[in-house]
C-alpha cells in the first residue's frame, strides 16, 4: 500500500508541551506512531495550517500538548488546559452558557447564545458551533494545538482571539489497548479505555469510552449533601478505511452526556444582617465552601458529532473533504436567592422578590458542516493551502422564569397568601444561520531562507432570529418586571474579506523570524435571553480586528534548549461583550450583549525547555498582556450609585447621573478587560530515570502556575478582584520500561492556595457589599493516585 509522505505525518502528527521535542524522523514516517518521549534533535509536528508541518517551522504563536504531557499533570479536561497554556485563561460562570476561554485577554463571556465565541473550538477539525460544546472531558487525545492570536483566515469567521484545536487519536494497524483508573481525596473516581487495531488489511477501527464520578465541593446544609460535583460519561468510535491506495476515509462518532449539580455559587461576604439571618450558619468569606439552598443548581448536557474525512493524494497536492453534524443539549437551572425556604418569606417591603427558585434555561442546537480543501504535500518554494466552507446552523433557546414578591409582613417569616404576588415569563427564540467562505493562504521564498505569507478570507452570512415571550407563565401570575409580552424577528447578512500578510526568514533549519499583520473578523451577533425586545431587535455589529505580531523560533543542534517568543499587538473594534444593565430597585434583572467602542491587547510571551539529558527536563513559559477596552453605557458598581454626582455631557471612568433618579452610568477607556490577569507563569520540572536491576523507571515532576490579580467585571469593580495567586502541583510515579503498567501519585494545589473562578453581587436584598463567588476544586488541597495498563 502506498500513502505519501504527508499523509503519513498528517497520521501521526503528535507533539509535547510548548517546544519540547515530540516525536523521531523514523517516527513521522510511520503511519501509526504512538507518542514518545522527547529525544535529542527531534520535530513536533503540528497542523496549525492545516498542513503536517514541524513546529519549528509555523510562523506564528502555538502552544502543543500532548497526551503524554496531559496525563503527566493529570489534565482530565478543556478547562484545566491554562494549566499548560500560559496565554489561555478560563472564566467558570453560572452555567457553561457563560463561562469561556480566553487568549491574551480576549475572549466571549455570555449569557446569550446568539453570540459565538472568539476562541473557536476545533476537534478533529469539526468547528463547535457555541464555546460551550468545548468545555469537555479529554479522552484519547493525540495532541491539543493552541493557536494564540487571530486565526480567521484559514479556521473561520470568529476565530478573532484563537484558536483551541484537539485532535483524538487515529485507529492503529497493530492491536493495542489502554485503560486508566484515577481515584481522588473527596469523592473522584475517574475510569477511561482504549481498544485499536486492524479488522482487515485495509480497514482499522478504534473504540475509546471514559466514566468520570466527582463528588461536588460545596456542602449544602438545607439538603445535607455535596454541591458542584458531576457524573459524565462518553463514547468514541472511529473507523479507518484505505478505500484505495491513495484515497483515505476516516468515519468518526461521539456521543457524550453530563449530569451536574453546577455551578452553584457560595457566599463570600455578607455585611447585611438580614441577609445573614435568612441564609443561617453560614461563614461568608472567601474560604466558605458551604451553601445553604433547597434548590439544588443543575447543568445537564449530552453531545453527539458524527464526521466523515476523506484524504485524496493526488501526488503533487492532497484534497481533503471534511463532512460533520453535531447537536448539543443543555438543561439549566440556577436559583438567585439561595437561602433555604420551601415557601416565600417576608423580607421586606421594598425588597424585589422573595423567593426565585425557577430560573430555567436550554440550548438545543443543531449544524451541519463541509469542508474541502487542497494543500501541496513537499516543502517548495511554493506552498498553498485552499478550500471552501459552509456550515447551517439552527440553535433553539428556551427560557422561563418565576419568582414570589410578599409585600407584607414579618421578616423572615412565610409570607401570607393574601400579600404574595407571583410574577413569571417564557420566552422561545430560536435562531438560524447560514455561512459560507473561500479562503486560501500561501508562502513563496523569495530568496534564500526569506518567505513571503499571504492569505485571504472572502466569507459571507446569513441569520434569521425570532421568537416569542409569553408573559405571564403561568395564570393569574402578574408579568415579570421589564418580560411583557412580545414576538418578533430580524434578519441579516453581512459580508467580510479577511487575511494575513507577513514574512519570514530562517536562519537555518533551526531558528526563524517572523513577522505578520493579519485581519480578523467575527460575525453578527444576536439577543437570544428572555429580556430581548423581539418586536424591536437590534442586531450586533461584527467585531474586527486589526492584529500585529513578531516571533522568534530557535533551539541548538542537539535539542537541549528551544526558545519561542512573540510580541503582539491587536487592536479590536465592536468588541462584543456582555453588560449590566439590571435596575436593583425596581427588579429588573438583566445581562445585554453589546458592542464595546475598542479594545486593545498587546504583550509578549516566551516558551523555553531545556533538556540537558535524557533523564531531566525543564519546561517554562511566560506571558504578559495588557488587554484594555473603550465603552459607554455600563452600569456602575453597586457600592457607587448612591454617591454618583448628577452630570453633563460623557465623562469618563467616573460614575454619574444624568438626572435625579436615574440610574447611575460610566463610560470607560482604558479599562482593563475582564478576566485578563497581566502575568501568567509556568514551570515545570521532570525527573525521570530507571530504576537499577528492575524492568521500571521512576520519574518525579513539579508544575508551578503564576497567575497576577484579574477583575471579574467589565464595569470594573473593586469587590470582584481575585488577588494574585500561585499554585504548585506534583506528582511522582513509577511505569514499566515497555509501558505496560505505570502508577503515579498526584497532589493538586500542593500549598493549599485559594483562589475564585468568578465573583459576583447578589441581588437577594439588593445588598451593595454582599458577594457570591464560585470555586475549583484545586482551590484546596487534595491528593490522589492514576493506575495505568497498556498492552
Amino acid at each position: 500500500m502506498r500513502f505519501s509522505k504527508a499523509m503519513m505525518m498528517r497520521r501521526t502528527a503528535v507533539s509535547l508541551f510548548s517546544l519540547s521535542v515530540a516525536i523521531t524522523p523514523a517516527a513521522v514516517m510511520a503511519q501509526d506512531a504512538t507518542p514518545q518521549e522527547p529525544q535529542d534533535g527531534t520535530d513536533i509536528v503540528v497542523t496549525a495550517q492545516k498542513r503536517a508541518e514541524r513546529l519549528q517551522d509555523v510562523p506564528l504563536a502555538v502552544t502543543a500538548v500532548s497526551a503524554d504531557a496531559l496525563a503527566n499533570r493529570q489534565i482530565n479536561d478543556s478547562n484545566s488546559l491554562v494549566q499548560a497554556v500560559p496565554s489561555l485563561t478560563f472564566q467558570q460562570g453560572a452555567t457553561p452558557t457563560n463561562s469561556s476561554f480566553r487568549i491574551r485577554g480576549i475572549g466571549t463571556a455570555l449569557f446569550g447564545q446568539g453570540v459565538e465565541s472568539s476562541v473557536s473550538t476545533v476537534v478533529d477539525g469539526v468547528v463547535a458551533v457555541r464555546q460551550t460544546q468545548g468545555f469537555t472531558d479529554l479522552a484519547d487525545i493525540e495532541r491539543v494545538e493552541v493557536l494564540r492570536g487571530p486565526q480567521g483566515t484559514l479556521f473561520g469567521k470568529n476565530a478573532t482571539a484563537g484558536v483551541i484545536s484537539v485532535t483524538t487519536a487515529r485507529p492503529s494497524r497493530e492491536l493495542e489497548g489502554r485503560g486508566e483508573v484515577t481515584i481522588a481525596e473527596h469523592g473522584e473516581y475517574r475510569a477511561r479505555g482504549t481498544v485499536s487495531g486492524p479488522i482487515s488489511d485495509t480497514m482499522r477501527a478504534r473504540v475509546t469510552g471514559f466514566y468520570n464520578d466527582v463528588r461536588g465541593i460545596a456542602r449544602n446544609i438545607a439538603t445535607d449533601s455535596w454541591d458542584n460535583g458531576s457524573k459524565s460519561w462518553g463514547v468514541r468510535g472511529k473507523l479507518e478505511w484505505d478505500a484505495t491506495e491513495n484515497l483515505n476515509l476516516l468515519f468518526t462518532g461521539e456521543y457524550r452526556k453530563t449530569t451536574a449539580d453546577c455551578c452553584a455559587s457560595t457566599w463570600i461576604a455578607i455585611t447585611n444582617p438580614n441577609l445573614q439571618t435568612l441564609v443561617g450558619p453560614i461563614n461568608a468569606t472567601r474560604n466558605n465552601r458551604t451553601l445553604n439552598d433547597e434548590t439544588v443548581t443543575y447543568s445537564n448536557s449530552d453531545q453527539q458529532t458524527y464526521s466523515l474525512q476523506a484524504d485524496w493524494d493526488l501526488g503533487a497536492a492532497t484534497v481533503t473533504s471534511i463532512s460533520a453534524y453535531q447537536s448539543y443539549n443543555l438543561d439549566v437551572n440556577q436559583p438567585i436567592e439561595r437561602i433555604n425556604s420551601t415557601v416565600p418569606l417576608f423580607v421586606g417591603a421594598a425588597a424585589p422578590y422573595a423567593m426565585w427558585s425557577q430560573n430555567h434555561g436550554q440550548v438545543d442546537l443543531s449544524a451541519f458542516s463541509q469542508e474541502l480543501r487542497i494543500a501541496n504535500n513537499g516543502g517548495g518554494d511554493l506552498n498553498y493551502v485552499a478550500g471552501v466552507f459552509y456550515m447551517h446552523s439552527d440553535i433553539k433557546r428556551p427560557f422561563d422564569r418565576r419568582r414570589v414578591r410578599c409585600t407584607a409582613g414579618t421578616f423572615g417569616q412565610p409570607c401570607a397568601p393574601a400579600n404574595t404576588i407571583y410574577q413569571s415569563s417564557a420566552s422561545n427564540v430560536r435562531l438560524k444561520q447560514d455561512s459560507v467562505a473561500v479562503f486560501g493562504q500561501v508562502d513563496y521564498r523569495i530568496v534564500g531562507g526569506l518567505k513571503a505569507i499571504g492569505g485571504l478570507r472572502l466569507q459571507y452570512e446569513k441569520g434569521t432570529n425570532s421568537g416569542s415571550r409569553i408573559s405571564p407563565l403561568v395564570a393569574g401570575d402578574a408579568v415579570l418586571p421589564g418580560n411583557a409580552p412580545v414576538s418578533g424577528s430580524i434578519t441579516a447578512s453581512d459580508t467580510a474579506v479577511t487575511g494575513k500578510a507577513g514574512l519570514q526568514y530562517e536562519f537555518s533549519r533551526n531558528a526563524q523570524v517572523y513577522a505578520s499583520y493579519t485581519r480578523g473578523y467575527k460575525g453578527l451577533g444576536y439577543d437570544m435571553e428572555i429580556g430581548t425586545d423581539l418586536a424591536n431587535q437590534t442586531v450586533l455589529e461584527p467585531e474586527h480586528v486589526n492584529a500585529y505580531e513578531i516571533g522568534f523560533k530557535g533551539r541548538t543542534a542537539d535539542g537541549v534548549l528551544s526558545v519561542s517568543t512573540a510580541l503582539f499587538l491587536a487592536d479590536y473594534s465592536n468588541l462584543q461583550v456582555q453588560a449590566n444593565r439590571s435596575d436593583i430597585a425596581a427588579g429588573v434583572v438583566q445581562f445585554v450583549s453589546t458592542n464595546a467602542g475598542k479594545s486593545q491587547t498587546k504583550g509578549f510571551e516566551v516558551e523555553a525547555t531545556v533538556r540537558p539529558d535524557d533523564n531531566f527536563s525543564l519546561t517554562g513559559a511566560v506571558t504578559y498582556s495588557d488587554a484594555t477596552i473603550d465603552i459607554d453605557g455600563l452600569n456602575c458598581p453597586q457600592q457607587f450609585n448612591a454617591a454618583a454626582p448628577i452630570m453633563s455631557g460623557m465623562p469618563t471612568n467616573i460614575c454619574y447621573r444624568t438626572a435625579a433618579g436615574v440610574t447611575p452610568t460610566q463610560n470607560l477607556r482604558g479599562a482593563t478587560l475582564p478576566v485578563s490577569p497581566k502575568w501568567k507563569i509556568t514551570v515545570a520540572p521532570r525527573y525521570e530515570a530507571d530504576i537499577p536491576g528492575t524492568d521500571f523507571a521512576g520519574f518525579a515532576q513539579i508544575g508551578v502556575n503564576f497567575q497576577s490579580a484579574m477583575n471579574f467585571s467589565v464595569e470594573q469593580d473593586p469587590l470582584l478582584e481575585q488577588p494574585a495567586y500561585t499554585l504548585v502541583d506534583a506528582s511522582i510515579g513509577v511505569k514499566q520500561l515497555d509501558g505496560r503498567y505505570s502508577l503515579t501519585l498526584f497532589v493538586k494545589n500542593l500549598f493549599d492556595e485559594n483562589y475564585l473562578t468568578s465573583i459576583g453581587h447578589t441581588s437577594f436584598l439588593g445588598g451593595n457589599y454582599d458577594l457570591v463567588g464560585t470555586f475549583n476544586k484545586d482551590a484546596d488541597r487534595y491528593f490522589g493516585a492514576t493506575l495505568g495498563v497498556k498492552f
